[in-house]
């Protein structure tokens, strides 16, 4: 005699398999939440450092350019002379840029070198003003990683927010979309500490918004 499936048994099954699927989905929204909650993710990022921009005051021919891209230089060190004025570091920093036009004329104000100091190293990304901009603060603590350098993660805190979109350009169109704005955030860490961290290299960060 062939048995037949109770009405009440098959509801009981799909009662406790719906029960098992609920709890699975609070789980998985839980994770999500824990992952998520207080933090902002900014995938576009770059480690970079305020540019020294060196030139001469007055026009002159180049006689000599006597650094390179890559140098260390220190206060004081002779960067070129141009005409009779001697161009030299004011401060301690990295060579990031030496355009050599030695015997060529140049006017006041020509860019010649680009110096960092690696002191003043920091990470910059950029993030849609809609993506958690209003939640980041002065002093909260960041994470980030460097591409080169997987497998790592450096900590630092956010040093600064930008005031204003990274771009001043409105677009007006009779479309209800408008164009998202992006601002910049910069974190600053101990280059000391992470000396293998170098200028224009990729990152990511995460800023902890429940840190301050």
């Amino acid at each position: 005699m062939e048995k037949t499936s109770s009405p009440f048994k098959n509801k009981k099954v799909l009662l406790t398999a719906g029960v098992i699927l609920a709890v699975i989905l609070l789980a998985v929204a839980y994770i999500l939440f824990r992952n998520t909650y207080g933090k902002v993710k900014i995938d576009n990022s770059t480690i970079q450092a305020p540019t020294i921009t060196i030139s001469p005051s007055t026009s002159g021919k180049v006689q000599e350019i006597d650094v390179k891209e890559g140098q260390t230089v220190e206060a004081g060190d002779t960067l070129a002379v141009i005409g009779s004025e001697t161009l030299r570091a004011d401060t301690d920093g990295l060579i990031i840029s030496a355009i050599d036009l030695t015997g060529s004329t140049v006017n006041a104000g020509t860019q010649l070198i680009e110096m960092i100091r690696p002191v003043n190293l920091r990470v910059a990304g950029s993030i849609d003003e809609d993506k958690g901009l209003n939640d980041i603060r002065v002093g909260q603590v960041v994470s980030f990683t460097v591409d080169a350098l997987s497998g790592k993660t450096f900590w630092g805190y956010v040093d600064e927010v930008s005031p204003s979109a990274a771009t001043s350009t409105f677009s007006f169109s009779t479309s209800t979309e408008r164009t998202t704005q992006h601002f910049t955030i910069y974190a600053k860490f101990d280059s000391t500490t992470y000396p293998e961290i170098k200028n224009g290299m990729s990152a990511k960060m995460v800023v902890y918004t429940k840190t301050h």
